[in-house]
């Protein structure tokens, strides 16, 4: 067992819940327990938690059980700390006070942040406030930057092509048109992959805008040339060309007016245009939940094990990221209020385009 200064180490999980949370943070802890005779503290519910002070000892024999179970046994929120700017009617401190105040209160030499975008960018900001930080990337829409991988994304993959690839069979049955709606708000890595996996006729997603016309006359190119059914995967963040040409603030405001998701608002498109019979599934809360695939329990293992390496050598204000077929740790604030979209020249897109794979663009 080597030496190391940290001995006391706090675990919170933000954000949306992801497959391979708990796989990451049982490589984390038994690599820390078995190594470095660390002891970890589980802060339950996010920066909300840790605002209130709720915490648990988390003990070596919880650890087993977590390698294959889904979501996060320590519960996430979405509070950002740092736009709560209002101070506690009972303490008088301010989120982030409370939240120094309780790392100091639990005696921790170090906390490990496991988030998408906006949780790391908060551990960043922390980390500038003092406390020893490390970040480990955690979202199924694989949008965090400087990394090709974040646990989570493959799980959500693998169901969302599943369902799609199922749902071939009714719309062959009935010869119709199906819409199916996955997740990626700004970032359409879900849609791209489990799209090509399933053999999808047509795939929107936020980076490309669509014209509607064009996904119109490829499902009817589809009807004429004998196949009676067409598969469409749209990100929940999909939008045509006339909504890219609005502004941020009125982009919001014209989707915040959208009576529909917009899976069922391009069911809607399709059929008026083509006049065949199109129907819409939203896959939803699917896509984060159940076990996470043995691919996401390995990365999150290594991810774990790796960071209580990085907290022994007392390696701070570190995201820790996949980059050449290894984990690297950059700065935290590198990949603050940023997002990896799947860019114009991505060779995914290229190689379903020449598969005859349509984007409307």
């Amino acid at each position: 067992m080597k030496n190391s200064k940290v001995k006391t180490v706090g675990i919170l999980t933000s954000g949306g819940d992801a497959p391979g949370l708990n796989s990451a943070i049982r490589g984390l802890c038994e690599a820390g327990m078995n190594c470095y005779n660390m002891k970890f503290v589980g802060i339950l519910n996010g920066y909300k938690g840790f605002e209130a002070g709720q915490c648990i000892s988390i003990e070596k024999e919880t650890l087993p059980q977590l390698l294959t179970l889904g979501g996060t046994f320590l519960g996430s929120t979405r509070e950002k700390p740092f736009k709560n700017k209002e101070k506690d009617s009972k303490t008088g401190l301010s989120a982030v006070d409370s939240i120094k105040k309780y790392y100091k209160k639990w005696k921790l030499d170090a906390l490990v942040v496991l988030g998408g975008n906006g949780s790391n960018t908060t551990a960043g900001l922390l980390s500038q406030e003092g406390l020893n930080v490390i970040g480990l990337p955690k979202t199924i829409d694989n949008d965090i930057v400087h990394t090709n991988y974040s646990f989570g994304f493959q799980t959500a993959v693998n169901i969302a092509s599943e369902a799609i690839s199922m749902i071939h069979t009714t719309a062959s049955s009935h010869s119709r048109v199906m819409v199916v709606e996955v997740m990626g708000h700004k970032a359409g890595w879900i849609g791209l992959h489990s799209g090509i996996a399933s053999g999808a006729d047509v795939i929107l997603l936020p980076e490309i805008p669509y014209d509607k016309k064009l996904v119109a006359k490829k499902i009817l190119e589809n009807h004429k040339a004998g196949k009676k059914y067409s598969i469409v995967v749209v990100s929940e963040g999909a939008m045509n060309k006339e909504e890219a040409q609005l502004d941020k603030k009125a982009f919001k405001k014209e989707r915040a007016s959208m009576p529909c998701s917009m899976g069922v608002r391009v069911a809607k498109e399709i059929e008026e245009l083509t006049g065949l019979e199109t129907r819409c599934t939203v896959l939803g809360h699917l896509q984060r939940a159940g076990e996470p695939l043995p691919y996401d329990r390995v990365m999150a293992t290594l991810f774990g094990a790796t960071c209580a390496d990085y907290l022994a050598r007392g390696d701070f204000g570190k995201i820790l990221v996949w980059q050449n077929d290894q984990i690297v740790g950059i700065p935290l604030l590198d990949v603050a209020s940023q997002v990896k979209n799947v860019g114009s020249d991505e060779p995914l897109v290229k190689a379903a385009k020449s598969v005859g794979i349509c984007f409307g663009d």
